[in-house]
């Protein structure tokens, strides 16, 4: 096995597609396309047997053999497409178990790294890929074999020069017109790799700050930036161009080979009076009905070129012994308090712009600690490596429980609100959350107000397909989650944004005053990035970034 086919066996892997159900699907394509074969071979035989004028009884069996046919045809298909998307959609379901799974159990920043787009891209694209893998790849090149054998076997007993023609069109229908695919399609995953990415992270740094890009002068810059990326992916496409024309006109060209060496079989056998009417019919009209299962072969190889570079990304992403444990990952249990402790620690995206410098911090259970700075001075990214989701450039963050990620909790001002309900947005931190628990976070943060105006309570739906969220209700249902969490440690990212200005002081006075149990318990360290540092409490110590000290 090449290095190259190893990721996209072992996404074959994480399928886990049930022998049986790929057999049946496989079974109901050859049984459509068995069908539409006999279908053609019959009506061949019967339009020139018909030629003859033989008594119209002798026809009675071909003209119900064709309706027969062509009924069963239309069933076969029916089964077939419900068999295989149910195997292709089993499998998606499989794969992303396995894929959330391998993810969560990573414990370097490597995800925290990638661009926003470059993991939706993986985790939805990618992940559908290897779905299609599936419908478009699998089933029709194990059919292509299958329909192979048939069409050669029809055709044997009535001319080895038909026969040979055939086995040598099916033979370049087979093989030079996948292989032409394959080479179109991996180009054109090339330039997935290299450009896709940039179009889909342009696009939604366009698309969530398209307002604050306009205050400050700068979408048009950004505009630019996606034309630009746009272009270099449309160039990159174009190159596949050359490939994907050989590979439409191979498939044609081999029709044209079987269908002259079935007129020249056909000739001589007229001629030397070998076979009957009927039968010189097949030969002559059967070919042009022989490559229904080779021209998929074409889809088909572009399918796998396809699936193996999503197999590759997919498997970049999930890191080292990512082909995964089928059982999921049995959760530590998660400390009663802990002290957080930095050391020399310098933090940033690079090296050569660090945005803290030998920070050293000792915040023992209980503490509070406010951290201020300008706008892109670092103050998520600081928080980001103090929760174990980014590695310090130096120096080192611990706790005294069993792990980082286990005592620490951290709640981004972009984190997101889920299409469900209320009461499922809030579990989504705590599954063993009760509504009494949900209602009490709620009234905390002062949603108990909000939650009586909708139509259906904790179970209304909440975000794009249902009851639109404010910007400040949606902040406050963020900072309910961290109530609800209750963790050792909680690093909160500008939890109070999009609030009016008491509602939100008094928020960030309750999460800041030490033995303050109104929103969390008063033994959590509690860490809070703020834009209003005149809202800290006095006695709160601050930690200030970005700032001349």
């Amino acid at each position: 096995m090449t290095a190259q086919a190893a990721p996209l066996r072992r996404a074959e892997r994480a399928l886990a597609i049930p022998p049986a159900r790929l057999l049946a699907a496989v079974l109901a394509a050859v049984a459509t396309l068995g069908s539409a074969f006999a279908l053609a071979a019959v009506s061949a035989y019967l339009v020139t047997r018909a030629w003859t004028m033989p008594p119209v009884l002798d026809l009675t069996v071909a003209v119900v053999m064709v309706r027969a046919l062509g009924v069963s045809r239309g069933v076969f298909r029916w089964l077939e497409r419900m068999l295989t998307h149910d195997v292709a959609l089993r499998g998606v379901v499989s794969l992303r178990t396995s894929l959330f799974t391998a993810l969560a159990s990573r414990t370097d920043d490597a995800l925290t790294r990638l661009r926003r787009g470059e993991l939706l891209s993986r985790l939805g694209d990618d992940a559908q890929e290897l779905g299609d893998h599936v419908i478009k790849a699998i089933v029709p090149a194990l059919v292509a074999a299958v329909m192979l054998v048939v069409v050669l076997a029809t055709f044997a007993p009535l001319s080895l020069l038909a026969t040979a023609a055939m086995a040598a069109s099916l033979l370049l229908a087979a093989v030079a017109a996948p292989r032409f695919a394959h080479r179109a399609a991996a180009l054109t995953e090339q330039a997935v790799l290299t450009t896709r990415g940039d179009v889909t992270s342009h696009s939604l740094e366009i698309l969530d700050d398209a307002t604050s890009l306009r205050v400050d002068g700068r979408l048009d810059g950004a505009l630019a930036r996606l034309a630009a990326a746009q272009s270099a992916h449309d160039a990159a496409i174009d190159r596949a161009a050359r490939p994907a024309a050989l590979a439409a006109a191979a498939v044609p060209a081999s029709m044209v080979l079987a269908v002259t060496g079935s007129l020249l079989a056909a000739g001589a056998a007229w001629t030397a009076g070998d076979l009957s009417a009927g039968q010189i019919g097949i030969l002559l009209l059967l070919p042009l009905s022989s490559f229904e299962a080779a021209t998929a072969l074409p889809a088909a190889a572009t399918q796998h070129a396809r699936s193996r570079a999503a197999a590759e990304r997919l498997d970049a992403l999930i890191g080292e012994g990512g082909e995964g444990d089928d059982s999921a990952p049995v959760p530590a249990e998660r400390p009663a308090t802990a002290t957080l402790t930095a050391r020399d620690l310098t933090a940033g995206w690079s090296a050569e712009a660090p945005c803290v410098r030998g920070l050293d911090l000792d915040l023992a259970p209980g503490s509070r600690l406010a951290v201020v700075g300008p706008s892109g001075s670092g103050k998520s990214t600081l928080l980001a490596t103090l929760a174990g989701l980014l590695a310090p450039l130096r120096g080192e963050v611990s706790t005294d429980a069993a792990s980082l990620r286990e005592a620490v909790t951290m709640f981004a001002e972009d984190g997101h609100v889920f299409a469900t309900t209320l009461r499922e947005n809030l579990r989504v931190v705590r599954g063993d959350l009760t509504d009494e628990e949900a209602l009490a976070a709620l009234a905390a943060v002062g949603l108990d107000g909000w939650l009586a105006t909708l139509p259906h309570g904790l179970d209304t739906m909440l975000g794009p397909d249902g009851t639109t969220v404010s910007g400040g209700e949606r902040r406050r249902l963020l900072l309910a989650r961290a109530v609800v969490r209750r963790g050792p440690v909680l690093l909160l990212d500008e939890p109070t944004e999009h609030l009016d200005t008491a509602r939100g002081d008094a928020l960030l006075a309750a999460l800041l005053t030490p033995g303050d149990e109104s929103l969390v318990p008063a033994s959590s360290t509690v860490v809070v990035v703020t834009h209003r540092p005149e809202a800290v409490p006095a006695d709160t110590p601050v930690l200030r970034i970005g700032e001349p000290r």
